[in-house]
């Protein structure tokens, strides 16, 4: 069962129109999220990620848009298809309504939210050979709408089948001044001696959920010290660790990049501290 615009229908029923216009034009935002046994991760972080996109985007927000409204939204639908005491991948889209060429005819939204089931309740790391490249066909832009979660995801496609043609197991993309940004997936994190340093916003990166917590985690920890700084694809061979953050597996560690391999020895301690301060509702 899925909400299309506040109404649940099976999904062999739901139906999206031709015309709609994040098919259309790919005038639409998501949001991914990850909900545990009824409890919502990191809900905050997202609904006002969500807004400021959306304000970037000129989409008129409805009043009765709120944090509440769309809380009671996703959980009353993650409850008609009995996954209550399940974690569960939710994605919320938003979209501008039908109308208008590539000038649309009004800036009203309207919304779909679907769920599925997750394995694990917690974040978990598998003890796996990971390898990434790098995707070089193209690149993405050093601009404000990179950050955004947009239904533009073509270089992340072609990256994904890059990588499954020459078994990879991800892609780290480049922006247009040759740094490395973000994985397919989600934000990279790059460990060399006690300094973590992730790529800036204004490289073009995500503006991830899982990097702004993780962030905000690192600042408390007075061993580490955490930069948001551009990183060349030469720094990769001098890394003690790499590892990608999303919302939903939450710290993937690399082992391996060209020649070089990589421990997992911090992302596994940070995982820890995530996963405590979950449980505790930090």
């Amino acid at each position: 069962m899925v909400n299309i615009d506040g109404k649940l229908v099976e999904d062999d029923k739901a139906i999206l129109a031709l015309n709609n216009r994040g098919y259309a034009y790919g005038d639409a935002l998501f949001e991914t999220i990850r909900v545990n046994s009824g409890t919502i991760l990191f809900w905050e972080d997202h609904y006002f990620r969500l807004m400021a996109s959306m304000r970037i985007l000129r989409m008129q927000i409805p009043m009765g848009f709120t944090p509440e409204f769309l809380e009671k939204e996703i959980m009353n639908l993650i409850e008609k298809n009995e996954l209550m005491n399940s974690s569960v991948r939710v994605k919320l889209i938003v979209n501008r309504i039908s109308g208008g060429l590539y000038t649309p005819a009004s800036n009203e939204i309207e919304y779909n939210i679907s769920v599925a089931k997750l394995k694990s309740s917690f974040y978990t790391i598998a003890d796996q050979i990971y390898e990434v490249t790098l995707f070089k066909d193209h690149y993405v832009a050093t601009d404000l709408l990179s950050t955004l979660k947009s239904n533009n995801k073509l270089i992340n496609i072609l990256g994904g089948i890059f990588a499954e043609e020459n078994s990879f197991d991800n892609c780290l993309l480049i922006n247009s001044n040759k740094m490395i940004i973000e994985a397919l997936n989600g934000n990279l994190f790059l460990i060399k001696g006690d300094v973590i340093k992730t790529p800036p916003l204004s490289d073009g990166c995500l503006r991830g959920v899982l990097r702004t917590q993780l962030i905000r985690i690192l600042e408390k920890l007075p061993e580490y010290t955490v930069e948001e700084g551009s990183i060349s694809p030469f720094e990769l061979q001098k890394a003690d660790e790499l590892f990608i953050t999303n919302v939903i597996a939450g710290i993937i560690p690399v082992t391996k990049f060209r020649k070089k391999e990589y421990n997992s020895k911090t992302s596994k301690r940070l995982l820890g501290v995530l996963n405590t301060r979950i449980r505790l509702g930090d």
